[in-house]
């Protein structure tokens, strides 16, 4: 079987079925919203078409035609580009800043969000850095020391823009696979109270977060001010009820929940399609995870191995948070969903990411 043919197809069918039925949900979900700033309803999904879908289909064919063993090399190289990225979207002229946050980058004509690659790059990094140093990973100063030092690179970073989603993320999915890499137990320890204390300080030190973690715990206490967003959530969640209230029939994408086209896209959804849609949308991502957690496995070597089980994570987390924070099992951090939230640069790493896969995919297929 030749490496052009063998790519997983469940990982391929079910991945095609969650990126059609994203897109139709957000046409949906998308449309008051792009009548009230752009007077199109069709404004976010023709944008996301033309500037995510498009893009990102032509990078996972290519990617997903080249051998990723290729990549090995460049995994230094994007760390640095990503770090220089993170920096850029504080310089005057270059970054912009939409609701208080620094997370963008305007070169010329093209404006993306750096922490969305960057989801991949570290992830890269990090399995090239695993891969290399499979013994020396294991100890602790050519092990531990030099991985929270990059780690804390990035996040340092994020954390400045703020950005605390991805940092989380990023930091997430770095720390499991150096799980999967057979760290030893004790570290993770050690990184647990470090994550812990740092999400302590930073609730302690802005006002915003703690008012986040105040409106978690209780929800009720202000509904028409930071507690808007959770309870239009529940809103349309409970509405929804086990069969929806049918597709383009919602009433809280009417410019009532807040970035129904993005962060709370899932809630549309629950609205208009019901509990059991919402259901198979989730076993379907899950299916999709556990699918590149298969490939992962069949990979020919460590490089693949640890790069398939990061992107593992990052799909797995990513949706994790966006889907508990909409139905009040974690608090509301910005995150989008997978596949379906809008936002081009979100799409296109997360191409990037399944051509990636899908290249370790033939690999593998080939090295059996």
């Amino acid at each position: 079987m030749t490496a052009q043919s063998s790519i997983d197809r469940s990982f391929l069918l079910v991945l095609i079925g969650i990126v059609v039925f994203g897109l139709l949900v957000l046409l949906s979900a998308s449309g008051p919203m792009g009548v009230q700033k752009f007077n199109d309803s069709w404004y976010f999904f023709k944008h996301q078409l033309l500037y995510g879908v498009l893009p990102g289909i032509s990078a996972f064919v290519i990617l997903s035609r080249m051998d990723y063993r290729r990549l090995r090399p460049l995994a230094g190289t994007g760390l640095i580009v990503s770090l220089i990225l993170l920096i850029l979207v504080f310089l005057p002229g270059i970054g912009l800043k939409f609701g208080g946050s620094e997370r963008w980058v305007k070169l010329g004509p093209i404006v993306f969000q750096p922490s969305e690659f960057v989801k991949l790059t570290f992830i890269m990094y990090v399995a090239a850095w695993l891969s290399a140093r499979e013994k020396a990973s294991k100890t602790i100063d050519e092990g531990l020391f030099p991985f929270v030092i990059a780690l804390a690179m990035v996040v340092g970073l994020l954390i400045l823009q703020p950005n605390t989603g991805s940092m989380a993320i990023i930091a997430g999915s770095s720390v499991l696979m150096y799980l999967v890499a057979g760290a030893p137990w004790g570290w993770f320890a050690i990184l647990g109270a470090g994550a812990g204390t740092l999400l302590w300080v930073l609730i302690k030190l802005t006002p915003y977060r703690a008012a986040r973690f105040m409106t978690f715990l209780h929800p009720e206490l202000d509904p028409k001010g930071i507690g808007y967003h959770i309870n239009q959530a529940y809103l349309a969640i409970g509405s929804g009820g086990l069969f929806g209230m049918g597709y383009g029939h919602s009433r809280q994408k009417y410019l009532y929940i807040p970035e129904a086209a993005s962060d709370s896209v899932f809630a549309v959804m629950a609205e208009e399609l019901g509990f059991f849609i919402a259901v198979g949308f989730i076993a379907a991502i899950g299916f999709l995870v556990s699918r590149i957690f298969a490939i992962a496995r069949r990979a020919p070597d460590l490089f693949g191995t640890y790069l398939g089980t990061g992107i593992g994570c990052w799909i797995a987390i990513q949706s994790i948070f966006n889907i508990a924070s909409m139905v009040g099992l974690m608090p509301i951090t910005g995150v989008t969903l997978p596949f379906v939230s809008y936002g081009s640069s979100a799409f296109i790493a997360l191409a990037i990411g399944m051509g990636v896969v899908a290249s370790i995919s033939r690999q593998g297929s080939t090295s059996r």
